[in-house]
């Protein structure tokens, strides 16, 4: 029995992240058809008399996301504190995970740093009529008003390096075992995400320009409302770790659970600087700049 306890639930003494049955994997595949077909309905307009069906599609797929996330999750965190089936060398696995996942999320914001520069560098492609009628062969196009990078940007920007600074913080506390200063470290970071997003939901509602009126706005909206949608997702993480180290859950030589969800903000921070230079300041040097 005490092997089981030490290696997992197979009852053999093995150091191997070999876990019991789950539905989850596939439950969750058909929750992204479901949220894919709805997207596809909805964007083709397809209606039931007046209603529109793509929006039964979406609202049925996110929440069955949300619901696999829950307990797939749920799941794993029984795994590692109940069936202890997280031994290091599983973790190590783990850890390689994480990074992988990370790199994937940076080839993805990749696409969009790539179309922005495509159309800033080469606004008066003469081959692409459509475009330098668009840009007038300037960039930013004479008919935008940029965002001043030095106005509400930098403070959102030091907003999410503050974020980073305390969950290092948190970090060092769990290494050390201070854990009430690791639990205030992470309520603090979480508080600094949302403060982030309620700034960006102010600058959103002051744009003078839309989603559809062009590359600089397409490409504006795309980078920078995905990196939201990246703060809001660690933010929820954080705070899902907040909840466990309330439970104890983390301790000094184990808390993997929290170092993912740090690697995963610190690379939000990074990408956020990123965007500060190449698409609120370098992006926009020669343009109208919009006052809030």
């Amino acid at each position: 029995m005490a092997t089981d306890i030490e290696y997992g639930t197979t009852g053999k003494p093995h150091p191997y992240h070999i876990v019991r049955p789950s539905a989850w994997p596939l439950l969750s595949s058909f929750a992204g058809m479901l949220f894919a077909v709805g997207m596809i309905l909805y964007m083709h307009e397809v209606t039931i008399g007046d209603f529109k069906i793509g929006f039964l599609g979406i609202y049925a797929g996110v929440s069955s996301i949300v619901a696999c996330m829950f307990f797939w999750w749920k799941d794993v965190i029984h795994e590692a504190k109940v069936e202890k089936a997280h031994t290091p060398i599983v973790e190590i696995g783990m850890r390689y995970g994480m990074a992988l996942f990370i790199a994937s999320e940076v080839m993805f914001f990749v696409a969009f740093f790539w179309a922005f520069f495509d159309v800033s560098l080469f606004a008066a492609q003469e081959n692409m009529p459509m475009r330098v009628e668009y840009t007038q062969g300037m960039w930013p196009p004479p008919q935008i008003e940029v965002v001043n990078a030095f106005d509400l940007p930098l403070m959102m920007t030091l907003i999410l390096l503050l974020s980073g600074c305390t969950t290092t913080w948190a970090h060092h506390a769990v290494l050390e075992g201070h854990y009430d200063e690791f639990k205030k470290a992470l309520a603090i970071t979480v508080a600094l995400g949302v403060f982030f997003l309620c700034f960006q939901v102010y600058e959103y509602s002051h744009l003078t320009f839309a989603f559809k009126e062009g590359a600089f706005s397409s490409t504006f909206y795309m980078a920078t409302g995905f990196h939201g949608f990246h703060v809001f997702v660690g933010t929820v993480f954080l705070f899902v770790c907040y909840v466990r180290a309330k439970k104890g859950h983390f301790t000094k030589e184990s808390h993997f659970g929290f170092e993912a969800a740090a690697w995963y903000w610190h690379f939000v921070d990074v990408v956020w600087l990123f965007l500060f230079i190449a698409i609120y300041w370098w992006g926009s040097l020669g343009g109208t700049v919009a006052g809030h």
